[in-house]
């Protein structure tokens, strides 16, 4: 009796499609990318220093991977990428990383703290969540996004909503940024979400409040 109702919570609410492999990947995969949250608090008390560290972070990763891809493994970080690297990303260089390192160095460099961590916990926990949650529940394909889900994206959505709504106190301002990065997210442009939607929330966060639109 309790195997027939956990097997029809699953049919009902968890999507048929995606292996259990599959989902531990991906959750370790956004685990890696909820790290970025991290990333704001180190900067609030000595933001040279979380510059330098993305800096030295993206070639220092770039050449684990082309070590690699040439068959030379690097403890601990080619392990790592291998497992979280999705199946498109098999025998090329994971560019997830990078593009998610330089998005948080550019916008931690282009924005004033309050406005990027804004973006920044947008890529941490909107897009971090939205890959997942399509995984776990999503049954309703975005026409056009290459396989993304309503779901993903309402998800999206609710994670920006509520960082944005805890930072800027301001209802409004945070609904049209959980609706800009849910857009945004669900756009067919792979692993440079990472780098658009930090820069992109910081932007639409510091245009809002410049221009005070509510």
């Amino acid at each position: 009796m309790e195997m027939g109702i956990l097997s029809d919570v699953r049919y009902r609410y968890v999507s048929q499609t995606a292996t259990v492999e599959t989902l531990l990947k991906e959750f370790f995969r956004k685990l890696i990318h909820i790290c970025a949250a991290f990333v704001p608090i180190v900067a609030k008390f000595n933001l040279k220093a979380a510059c330098i560290m993305l800096a030295v972070a993206i070639p220092v990763y770039s050449v684990c991977e082309i070590m690699r891809l040439n068959g030379i493994n690097v403890p601990v970080i080619s392990k790592i990428t291998a497992y979280a690297a999705r199946s498109r990303d098999y025998g090329h260089f994971v560019l997830g990383p990078v593009t998610m390192a330089v998005g948080i160095l550019l916008t931690l460099l282009f924005f004033p703290l309050g406005y990027a961590t804004i973006g920044i916990l947008a890529l941490a926990f909107g897009d971090g969540t939205a890959s997942l949650a399509g995984k776990l529940f999503g049954k309703r394909k975005i026409p056009g996004s290459n396989g993304k889900t309503v779901e993903g994206s309402l998800s999206c959505f609710i994670m920006v909503f509520l960082t944005s709504l805890l930072i800027t106190r301001n209802f409004f301002h945070a609904l049209f940024l959980g609706l800009s990065a849910a857009v945004f997210e669900a756009l067919p442009i792979k692993d440079y979400d990472n780098l658009i939607i930090p820069l992109l929330l910081s932007f639409l966060a510091a245009v809002l409040d410049s221009f005070s639109l509510f």
